[in-house]
């Protein structure tokens, strides 16, 4: 048992260290800054006038930068977190202590995926102070298109934020087991990116051999799904914020949930699996 709390304690001590890392660099605070900026930027539309419709534009608007700029920070500070204790000789030094491989892969996840929470939190809670303003505005102005109070759910936005979290969380790491075998930077990326696509576009594939006779073919896109997650399956913006009707049910929030530490927790490995053979 006290093994297991010493463990526990050096993967906590590996994701603060590796959290605050993170949080100094600048490319993360530059990418906080350029999301902000470009979120807030989506009001200039509100001249064109498009009454309730504008809403509907800045939350679609907002759910798209996160998704763009979570990724590239993701995968990015992922790499770069991994590869300055390779390259400092950091990791060498760590691991020569008490601290096994697993561990140190645990402790970079979680103190990426730490990071990828704040920058998740801070632009949800961004977006829903810009629509609240809007609303607002737009009640005042247009109060006949309001005769049964507000119409965003501004819990759906940090239950949206919420998952692309548990997204991204899967993307570090993926990013993580690539990094596991690579060399460089650049490779780590670039692979990571390309898995990516794969990611979230892998559903279009799955739809076109859908219908086909069972073959090398249909078991391929098969094994293929199994093996890259569906990213598609976090992309559930159109049923959350304006759908006053039914919103996105319990039992769906959970089986996501659960699909992302599975597949989380098997990248994990295997990039331990790849770590362990690794000379550092």
């Amino acid at each position: 048992m006290s093994a297991v709390v010493e463990s526990i304690d050096r993967i906590r001590l590996i994701a603060g260290n590796t959290f605050l890392e993170a949080v100094r660099q600048k490319f993360f605070n530059s990418l906080l800054l350029i999301s902000i900026a470009l979120l807030a930027s989506s009001t200039f539309f509100q001249q064109f006038d498009f009454g309730t419709g504008e809403l509907k534009f800045i939350t679609d608007f907002g759910f798209g930068a996160l998704f763009f700029f979570g990724s590239i920070l993701s995968i990015t500070a992922t790499t770069q977190l991994f590869f300055n204790e390779i390259e400092n000789r950091t990791a060498l030094t760590m691991l020569a202590k008490p601290v096994y491989k697993l561990e140190f892969l645990a402790g970079k996840f979680l103190g990426a995926h730490m990071l990828m929470l704040c920058f998740t939190l801070v632009i949800s809670i961004v977006l829903a102070g810009m629509l609240y303003w809007r609303e607002t505005e737009l009640m005042a102005r247009l109060g006949d298109e309001f005769t049964e109070g507000r119409l965003i759910r501004y819990g759906d936005i940090f239950i949206f934020g919420f998952l692309q979290w548990l997204k991204f969380g899967v993307l570090a790491a993926i990013t993580l087991f690539v990094a596991s075998f690579s060399n460089t930077n650049l490779y780590t990326i670039v692979v990571s990116f390309f898995v990516l696509i794969i990611c979230q576009l892998q559903y279009i594939a799955r739809d076109a051999y859908s219908s086909m006779e069972a073959g090398v073919g249909s078991w391929l896109v098969k094994v293929l799904g199994l093996i890259f997650p569906n990213f598609q399956l976090f992309n559930v913006g159109e049923q959350l914020v304006f759908n006053v009707e039914q919103g996105l049910p319990t039992v769906t929030l959970l089986q996501i949930t659960a699909y992302a530490l599975v597949y989380t927790v098997a990248f994990i490995l295997l990039g331990q699996v790849n770590f362990r053979r690794r000379e550092i």
